[in-house]
């Protein structure tokens, strides 16, 4: 499969109905945070604001009305106030377009999209900064960052116009996305994680750069069954080697363990670096998803 234009199937996820689904899942994940102080979890600068945070020395050029003038009365010393002031938290939602996400039915892909599509509105609709990645052997051409609400119809757009294909290559695209976007945030990864290098190198980059991952698998039921008997030549999608096998019973229950393995390894990779892993079968409806995301203290609340 070479890299293509999004489909219509896909195009044709972002109708009226699915935003009526989105500002559903929107209240009921409020409900979910009801009670919480909202700047608990917004990121903190020393700027202008109202809370109280430190002193500096004066130097020319400061906004005299910050100079603290009691301390100038007791001290003598021309100290300016430091306060802290609320910022908007930037979200990235790193999302797999190789092509093994085209694989089931619907594609992985189009669950996917869904899924950035429901975190991206409910974080601008809580004012943060959203960008939409997309990657396979390397970062595409992302989305700019947009702000507010009204702009979901942007990442709608974005996502039904986005070229898709190749394999996958998430360590360099990573090293790309760390390099070129300097503002900390969550950075939420979906991917079904079919990877030879695996994805341990990978999150890697994000830690290190200090970026809050979290990680989405995708994955189909189907893919546990496979419909597949006798003499058959199998071609892996994202590399294009072939292998001629004959598929018997036991071949399928040694596939279906080392299935079993890879989805538990997956997992580890992500528990033992700490790191939020949500595994996400495309049977499973979206919102569900999404409000156990938020249940267990998602990253984007």
């Amino acid at each position: 499969m070479s890299n293509q234009p999004t489909n219509l199937q896909i195009r044709n996820t972002f109708d009226e109905e699915f935003l009526k689904r989105l500002e559903k899942l929107h209240i009921m994940a409020q409900k979910v945070y009801a009670g919480q102080n909202r700047a608990e979890r917004r990121s903190k600068k020393i700027g202008s604001g109202i809370e109280y945070a430190d002193h500096r020395d004066y130097a020319p050029g400061d906004d005299i009305r910050y100079l603290d003038w009691n301390v100038f009365g007791r001290t003598e010393k021309m100290l300016v106030r430091l306060y802290e002031e609320e910022e908007d938290i930037s979200v990235y939602v790193l999302v797999d377009v190789s092509n093994s996400m085209m694989m089931g039915q619907p594609p992985k892909l189009e669950y996917a999209y869904k899924v950035t599509a429901a975190l991206s509105y409910i974080s601008l609709s809580n004012l943060d900064r959203v960008s939409v990645i997309p990657f396979a052997e390397h970062v595409t051409a992302p989305m700019s960052p947009v702000r507010g609400k009204g702009q979901i119809f942007k990442v709608f757009d974005f996502l039904s116009q986005t070229t898709i294909g190749g394999a996958t290559n998430s360590k360099e695209a990573f090293r790309s996305f760390v390099h070129r976007y300097k503002r900390r945030g969550p950075a939420i990864v979906i991917s079904d994680m079919y990877e030879e290098q695996g994805f341990a190198e990978s999150l890697n980059v994000l830690r290190y750069y200090k970026f809050d991952p979290m990680v989405i698998h995708i994955w189909d039921e189907a893919e546990l069954n496979p419909n597949l008997r006798g003499d058959l030549k199998l071609i892996d999608c994202e590399s294009g080697r072939s292998r001629e096998v004959t598929i018997t019973r036991a071949l399928v229950d040694k596939y279906r363990k080392a299935h079993a393995l890879f989805m538990e390894e997956s997992e580890n990779i992500c528990r033992t670096r700490q790191i939020p892993y949500f595994r996400a079968s495309i049977q499973t409806p979206f919102d569900d998803l999404v409000l156990q995301i938020f249940r267990r203290g998602g990253v984007v609340a």
